[in-house]
């Protein structure tokens, strides 16, 4: 019996996480992180943006910029709509001050939500093809936030580091 009641709660949980998230959610969270990013981005003082805690790390403007190379290429392939970026960078193409990687990383997440904004919920629940996989459109949305929480996340070390105070988690 016991072996019984614990696989259940395995299906039942495992269903309420495979639930695709409403299109609604999906822009109130992108709408969250992209405040939370602002949050990171004005913590960072101006000299902060080129620097690197060791050699071989990205700038901070960098990662901010990477962050937002991945919310162009994840959207991209899930909408159907053209990166504004083209082929280009932005990691590689925009100059890493204050002002001009803040600019670029705000631009990639209206980029995200305009995206989902002019989707409906059928097609975020499109199958596609995408890093040799089928999923929705949903979950390559999902894994293009989760890309960009990780990347905002290592950037915790670089306001430490640099003596700024990362912003209050903003979960809600």
């Amino acid at each position: 019996m016991k072996k019984l009641a614990m696989l259940f709660a395995l299906v039942v949980t495992t269903f309420s996480f495979a639930k695709a998230q409403s299109k609604d959610q999906m822009i109130a969270d992108w709408t969250r992180a992209k405040a939370y990013t602002k949050a990171y981005l004005d913590a960072m003082p101006e000299d902060g943006y080129s620097f690197k805690p060791t050699p071989e790390m990205r700038t901070f403007a960098a990662q901010m910029l990477h962050l937002t190379d991945g919310n162009y290429g994840f959207t991209s392939a899930a909408s159907g709509k053209p990166s504004p970026l083209g082929k280009n960078s932005a990691e590689k193409t925009v100059a890493q001050t204050k002002e001009a990687t803040t600019k670029a990383v705000m631009d990639g997440y209206d980029f995200v939500i305009a995206s989902i904004q002019g989707m409906t919920q059928d097609q975020l629940n499109e199958t596609t093809k995408f890093a040799g996989k089928d999923m929705t459109k949903a979950v390559v949305f999902s894994k293009a936030f989760e890309h960009q929480t990780h990347h905002r996340g290592q950037t915790v070390a670089y306001l430490r580091l640099k003596g700024a105070t990362p912003p209050a988690e903003m979960l809600f």
